[in-house]
């Protein structure tokens, strides 16, 4: 089983040749999506004895707590204490998870949206809201009290499963800003709920979940600029659906409902194309490479191969 694809590490020589051996000695293989499986053929590993779905979480979970916290929304906006309207993030506190270009490209999409044509003069900046916690909270603590974005940033810290589901129903759209990542399975878990998603190029399940002006938009990581114009094309779209068409702002409280609002939209997109990547997939995924491997019948290992293994299983 692997969900790495060829460039979320620095790849090294010598290590790629020992992946090289030991790959050689399976049969078949389960992986996240496309990239991971692209990455295995490079290892050795053909196409045809690849699966996918390795990545998944309980779809139907999330999916039917969100639409329950969407139910109780003002319910729910006073007890967690959260804003109108928001993008939500969930992510450690770690360098990779790229938090302060996303603090930045926020800070940097309220000036956007301050002088936006598109905005209608009636509505509200989105705020923010990053759930996690780590090593690098005083960072970032310092970096929103330099930006002056205290009062539309919130930090509410870790929140356990049971939780969660209260700040997806809530949110308007979900961002993941890494530098790299395997996969992303709160990507998953923010599509389930229903939310347009905006989401790193260089995050694994980018190329699978997201549909370019379908369900949301992918971006560079490193490009601040391009965050903040996404962030602001999401939003305004939503905020001019919702001020020209009468009653689309009550409708638009659920991404699910159907709709001219682009969230209403980009919401049930999401919820489709994440169906197909649950826990059914990941079992029928394994079901599959469990049978290829019995078709294919034991590899015989090399002596070299051999060697490399047992090394391996010391260290």
């Amino acid at each position: 089983m692997s969900e790495s694809t060829d460039w979320d590490d620095r790849r090294v020589l010598w290590k790629e040749c020992i992946k090289r051996k030991l790959t050689g000695m399976c049969a078949s293989a389960l992986v996240g999506g496309k990239p991971h499986r692209d990455y295995m053929v490079k290892l050795g590993m053909p196409a045809e004895q690849s699966f996918l779905g390795y990545d998944a979480v309980d779809n139907g979970y999330f999916s039917a707590m969100a639409e329950q916290s969407r139910k109780r929304k003002a319910e729910n906006r006073r007890n967690y204490g959260l804003p109108e309207h928001y993008f939500l993030a969930s992510a450690r506190f770690i360098e990779k998870k790229n938090l302060r270009r996303l603090i930045q490209a926020y800070a940097r999409y309220r000036q956007l949206e301050q002088t936006s044509d598109l905005r209608p003069p009636t509505s509200d900046l989105w705020s923010l809201v990053l759930l996690g916690d780590g090593p690098l909270r005083p960072d970032l603590c310092r970096l929103i009290s330099d930006l002056s974005l205290q009062h539309c940033v919130q930090l509410p810290g870790f929140k356990q499963y049971p939780d969660l589901p209260a700040y997806y129903g809530c949110a308007q759209s979900f961002i993941h800003a890494s530098t790299t990542e395997q996969w992303g399975l709160v990507v998953n878990e923010a599509m389930a709920s229903g939310l347009p998603v905006l989401v790193s190029n260089r995050c694994g399940c980018a190329q699978d979940l997201v549909q370019e002006g379908v369900n949301g938009y992918t971006f560079d990581p490193y490009n601040v600029e391009q965050m903040a114009e996404l962030m602001l094309k999401i939003s305004s779209a939503h905020e001019m659906a919702c001020a020209i068409s009468p009653g689309l702002a009550r409708e638009a409280a659920s991404p699910l409902s159907p709709g001219n609002c682009p969230l209403s939209a980009f919401g049930a997109s999401s919820a489709r194309i994440v169906s197909e990547w649950g826990p059914d997939r990941f079992a029928n995924g394994l079901k599959q490479a469990a049978d290829c491997a019995l078709q294919v019948g034991p590899v015989e290992p090399t002596l070299l191969q051999r060697t490399l293994l047992r090394v391996l299983l010391a260290r």
